[in-house]
């Protein structure tokens, strides 16, 4: 009986690798590196979750109008390891992302840099390093 259940769970676990697969993504699956793209505006919200942080931003365009963007960044423990916290970079706060636009032509980014109007620069942990 041992032996069957153990074979089960096995078999399940091997089932949903492809799952897991799919849920993270290349950055080429979603993001555009020929179209690169610098966003100056407000943090509105920044969510530290896996497999990577959010950060949201209100960006004016061109035209005035106000567009809510979200800039994909790398894993809470990859920000970490480059010297980031949870209060690196505060709600309100006015910065500066450097990254590449969605291949969907949504407001979303992927971050490669976050420039904070008093200087400080943070590496975004961007997929699109890691990928060629």
């Amino acid at each position: 009986m041992k032996t069957v259940l153990t074979a089960v769970i096995l078999a399940l676990g091997i089932l949903s690798l492809p799952a897991l697969a799919i849920a993270h993504h290349a950055f080429a699956a979603e993001f555009d590196r020929d179209k690169p793209v610098t966003l100056a505006g407000k943090v509105t919200k920044i969510e530290w979750v896996n497999p990577h942080t959010w950060i949201h931003m209100d960006v004016a365009g061109k035209d005035g109008k106000v567009v809510t963007w979200r800039i994909e960044g790398g894993a809470p423990n990859a920000l970490m390891r480059r010297g980031w916290n949870r209060n690196s970079i505060k709600i309100g706060e006015q910065v500066t992302v450097e990254g590449f636009l969605a291949k969907d032509g949504s407001p979303t980014a992927n971050g490669t840099q976050v420039k904070t109007a008093d200087g400080r620069v943070f590496g975004a942990a961007s997929s699109a390093q890691a990928s060629n």
